[in-house]
């Protein structure tokens, strides 16, 4: 049962829902009668919310997801350098890490022009399709960046890199430059600058990056503030880890 009622909640990872029961019942190939059962126990629980008709997720599963160690760790010492960097460009700022080929993303700040990204705090994106996912790909050894290569490459816009050879080009450009770059691949008319964390050795723990209108895409203004951001971070990760 329990592997049934995690499929119930793996239901609200793409959007965070609302679901009516039925939808419930459709995407977890479940039947009704045990949906019904499971989502009244997840909300006895405080795992899920109802409202009338539909689900949401419950504020239980908020507070025990900003108690993961990990990702609270990192996401705390990150948030200075992700404010200084948003006080430096005025645009959307991401932080993530990565969990197999995707980016799992623990902060986003933006200003008062919100951007029509997918993006969102706890959402999961492709690697290829992010500047984000780039900058962790060129530093997460050859074996992932072969590995990555070998399977179909999502298309989240008709700009996505879907040509493994063109993606093994950008990557190995990153690998050089230390940035990454990523040009209306996960949302329309957004362009983006990133740049690896590391907290020792060579294999980056998480990336940040700046989002922003292609209209005021200047790589070389902002580059200089996503570098300077991701050293800072860099540096204290490794202080921390060293001590």
């Amino acid at each position: 049962m329990l592997d049934k009622a995690v499929s119930v909640l793996d239901c609200f990872r793409e959007t965070g829902g609302p679901y009516r029961l039925t939808e419930l019942a459709r995407r977890t190939g479940l039947t009704k009668t045990t949906v019904h059962r499971l989502a009244a126990d997840l909300v006895r629980l405080g795992l899920l919310e109802r409202s009338g008709e539909v689900y949401h997720l419950g504020g239980k599963l908020f507070e025990l997801g900003t108690l993961v160690p990990r990702r609270l760790d990192l996401r705390e010492a990150a948030l200075p350098f992700l404010q200084d960097l948003f006080e430096a460009t005025r645009e959307t700022v991401h932080f993530g890490i990565r969990e197999n080929h995707e980016v799992v993303y623990l902060e986003r700040i933006h200003g008062h022009d919100v951007l029509p990204l997918p993006s969102r705090v706890g959402g999961r994106l492709p690697l290829s399709c992010t500047g984000v996912g780039k900058a962790l790909l060129a530093f997460a050894g050859p074996g992932l960046l072969d590995e990555a290569l070998q399977t179909l490459l999502p298309r989240l816009t008709p700009h996505s890199l879907t040509d493994p050879a063109r993606l093994r080009t950008e990557i190995e450009q990153a690998q050089v430059s230390g940035l990454a770059y990523e040009t209306q691949e996960a949302a329309l008319g957004v362009s983006c600058i990133a740049a690896p964390v590391f907290a020792g050795g060579g294999t980056a723990v998480a990336a940040l990056s700046v989002a922003v209108p292609v209209a005021r895409y200047h790589p070389a203004r902002l580059a200089p503030a996503v570098r300077t951001a991701a050293l800072g971070l860099s540096r204290v990760l490794r202080s921390a880890s060293a001590a």
